[in-house]
């Protein structure tokens, strides 16, 4: 996995990127990768892009992430490095793909000075509670939305 390009996505990599979020049976119904895409990504595109706080990141568009720094005034002022929308393509899952991004989202966060990395992932994801488990992350808190 040393092999591997980390990169900032650029709006070209945003439908391989879609196309990777919807490639799952959440994302099915969440997202929709069929061409146009819809003006939404793209606004959010343009959004994270402007926001010093966001990184979009393409993995050899093999994989994607997005990590959101939070400042707060909890633990003495402390970021937090969020990391969410995480998916490797199918045909490369259990390759350590999944670990090589983590390392590599983590050391990001741990360079922009935060003092937790947190993630939230759907209940129904057993694999990848087991997966997150293995690298460490704790199930310390109880989640919730609401939708809008």
């Amino acid at each position: 996995m040393t092999d591997l390009v980390f990169r900032t996505a650029a709006r070209e990599d945003l439908p391989a990127m879609i196309a990777l979020i919807a490639d799952d049976q959440l994302g099915q119904s969440r997202g929709d990768a069929s061409p146009p895409l819809d003006r939404r990504y793209l606004d959010a595109f343009t959004a994270i892009e402007r926001d010093p706080n966001q990184m979009l990141v393409a993995v050899e568009i093999v994989g994607c992430f997005q990590i959101t720094f939070i400042p707060g005034i909890s633990r003495r002022g402390a970021w937090r490095g969020q990391i969410e929308s995480v998916r490797v393509a199918r045909a490369k899952r259990g390759a350590g793909l999944g670990t090589a991004m983590f390392e590599w989202a983590i050391a990001a966060c741990r360079r922009r000075g935060c003092s937790l990395v947190q993630l939230y992932t759907d209940k129904s994801r057993k694999d990848a509670h087991r997966f997150y488990e293995r690298l460490g992350f704790k199930a310390s808190h109880e989640g919730l939305k609401l939708a809008l």
